[in-house]
């Protein structure tokens, strides 16, 4: 079971920092990421790390802003979100057993954890 926390309401150029805990099992030995979703749109790729984690992608329209990460021994990923802006609001997902950027190759997700970005 992955539970993400760590959303909420904050101003444009604010940062958060999501965590992802994993239960259950251990998720050390696969590549994970983080996707978003807003209302009527496609749930879309945001981040993702290696099971080691020494690589990680990232969506263009958060590269330089967002960095993935994780720590293995506490079975926990993360990610922080500075100069946060509007148009990051959605609500975010972790998921584990991925590759990459694409969705379908994820098999756990969390339940997600709404980010709101006000202006």
């Amino acid at each position: 079971q992955l539970v993400e926390s760590g959303g909420g309401l904050v101003q444009a150029g604010d940062s958060l920092r999501l965590s992802c805990a994993a239960s259950g099992g251990t998720v050390r030995n696969y590549g994970m990421g983080w996707f978003r979703q807003t209302s009527g749109k496609d749930r879309e790729f945001v981040a993702h790390i290696t099971w080691s984690g020494d690589t990680t992608y990232y969506a263009d329209s958060v590269k330089g802003r967002f960095t993935i990460s994780r720590d293995n021994a506490k079975n926990t990923l993360y990610l922080q979100m500075n100069s946060l802006k509007p148009e990051d609001t959605a609500v975010y997902y972790c998921a584990a057993g991925g590759r990459g950027i694409k969705i379908h190759e994820y098999v756990y997700w969390g339940q997600g954890t709404q980010v709101t970005v006000s202006s």
